[in-house]
């Protein structure tokens, strides 16, 4: 099948380069250039007229979490509640519009105290009065904490005098359970909450597959892969259910189990599914204040300044089990002391292993990585992967938590760019939606939901923000010969919008419409 791309603006990202034309034969880049060329070199391809729209390379997920997207779809979506009264409420409608039986689990995704009235966690007297007779999950919008209810509690045996995992927090309350939990804690126990139907996750796989192409994306990531995701994705292998490539990344004490549950995937493609590396957790979230930072929150008297996940030696013997896997190491690290920790392990390992560097470790999220880190990241080969729509999303909580001076240095993509990082930018979806262009938008303006600009020292052009979900994506990857740009010998994956980034004024970059997505030379969305 041949497909010859005209009549609108073709950015291949290299270099900057604009074309007229891009040729695609059975699903690869067969030429770009002048559009009476390719038309003489391939009179016999389908004519597909851009009409003055805009042709890009398909935009590549840093950073998400495939299944916490599927599972999303079949969860009670909270996150326009605004006090504890609409959670009841969206919780009761949930269960009752989905004639959810007793003994059912019932999850709620997406709360966040910060946007409610009450500005603390529900508990599980409040999920109580939901019901008593379905265990109940509440899952922050960070992903980073939750609340259970009494039966969940129960089901998980979970009790007052139940030890408190090592980085993280059971919540207490004169002696009782409030029901909420955070970090290592929270983790533990909702890897033991049941997995829904295998049939209803297959069509939410499908659903969500939909949902990341509608924003352009044609490569995703399973951020965080626990040994209970084996059986769905093998179920997807074996049904060929993926559409989009799907970068996986174990957690380091389960990546030789899942390695030889997937040995034809070990850092390669097998139907659209790839083991890239292994992921590990240093701290929490900045604006659940569990992110861990060099000098205290600007409200803490008591110097609180969230914690580590880690120990040194653990995040020590977790870099040596990926290089001597060959593994990529992924680092959650989201306050500047665990960038610090990073840092100071990965320079560590250099040291006595010089080739290190070839697993091109990243540091995911890398809110509060301070600008005189910078040196150090880009010395150590490290690839920052922002989660710059923080901005947007919760500057006015940075601001509050952290003061102007450090929350202004969110996600500091100019700084990193001025060194010559080649950083990416990711959604951390479910966290949020796969929403790229809006992601784009907040790295050129930078703008709080208040209308407050943080950082604009900070702000890069919109070049660099397309590179970063393009070129340095698929660097990150280790797929920079297939994907990424547009040039002859890559993969078709391609997207379609209805303007210009580089043309529009900068306001005007999160109204993009993405018209169609297109992987491996075939239509798999289309507005």
């Amino acid at each position: 099948m041949k497909m010859l791309y005209y009549g609108g603006t073709i950015h291949t990202m290299e270099d900057k380069e604009q074309a007229e034309a891009l040729l695609v034969e059975n699903g690869v880049i067969a030429a770009v250039g002048k559009y009476e060329r390719l038309q003489a070199r391939a009179k016999d391809a389908a004519q597909i007229d851009l009409d003055g729209r805009v042709l890009l390379p398909a935009f590549i997920d840093a950073h998400s979490h495939f299944s916490g997207a599927a599972y999303a779809m079949l969860q009670a979506p909270l996150g326009e509640t605004v006090n504890f009264a609409e959670i009841e409420a969206a919780l009761t409608r949930f269960i009752a519009d989905n004639h959810m039986p007793d003994g059912q689990w019932v999850v709620g995704k997406g709360y966040d105290q910060n946007a409610l009235v009450e500005q603390r966690h529900p508990t599980r007297e409040i999920l109580d009065r939901v019901s008593s007779r379905h265990p109940i999950m509440l899952v922050h919008q960070s992903g980073h904490m939750g609340v259970f209810n009494t039966l969940a509690l129960e089901l998980l045996g979970v009790t007052p005098d139940t030890p408190t995992p090592e980085g993280g927090a059971i919540g207490r309350e004169n002696g009782c359970l409030t029901g909420y939990m955070e970090e290592n804690a929270f983790l533990q126990y909702q890897q033991k909450v049941p997995a829904p139907d295998l049939a209803d996750l297959m069509d939410a796989c499908r659903r969500a597959q939909q949902l990341y192409a509608s924003y352009g994306i044609a490569t995703v990531q399973e951020g965080m892969m626990p040994e209970s995701l084996v059986g769905l994705y093998q179920a997807l292998l074996t049904h060929q259910k993926l559409e989009l490539d799907v970068v996986a990344y174990p957690g380091v004490d389960v990546l030789d189990e899942i390695c030889d549950a997937f040995p034809e995937a070990v850092r390669r493609y097998d139907r659209h599914f790839k083991l890239g590396g292994c992921k590990m957790f240093l701290d929490g979230s900045p604006q659940g204040r569990t992110a861990w930072l060099r000098a205290p929150y600007a409200d803490a008297p008591d110097g609180y300044r969230g914690y580590p996940t880690m120990t040194d030696d653990a995040l020590r013997q977790a870099l040596t089990t990926a290089y001597r896997s060959g593994m990529q190491p992924l680092a959650h690290c989201n306050g500047d002391a665990a960038a610090a920790q990073y840092l100071s392990a990965v320079a560590e390992m250099e040291r006595s292993r010089s080739d290190f560097r070839e697993l091109r470790p990243v540091m995911i999220h890398a809110q509060l990585l301070a600008p005189d880190q910078m040196e150090e990241v880009a010395r150590l080969g490290i690839i920052p992967s922002f989660f710059i729509a923080h901005i947007h999303q919760w500057g006015d909580v940075h601001l509050r938590n952290l003061g102007p001076e450090r929350a202004s240095c969110i996600s500091a993509a100019g700084s990193a760019l001025s060194h010559g990082i080649p950083f990416t930018f990711h959604q951390d979806t479910p966290v949020l939606p796969p929403d790229m262009l809006h992601t784009i938008w907040c790295a050129v303006e930078r703008v709080t939901k208040d209308g407050v600009t943080l950082g604009g020292d900070e702000r890069i052009p919109v070049m660099d923000a397309l590179r970063a979900v393009t070129v340095n994506a698929a660097r990150q990857y280790f797929e920079e010969a297939r994907k990424g740009s547009l040039r002859p010998g890559k993969t078709a994956d391609l997207v379609l919008l209805d303007a210009d980034p580089l043309a529009v004024p900068p306001e005007r970059l999160r109204d993009i419409r993405v018209l169609e997505t297109v992987k491996v030379g075939e239509t798999i969305f289309r507005a």
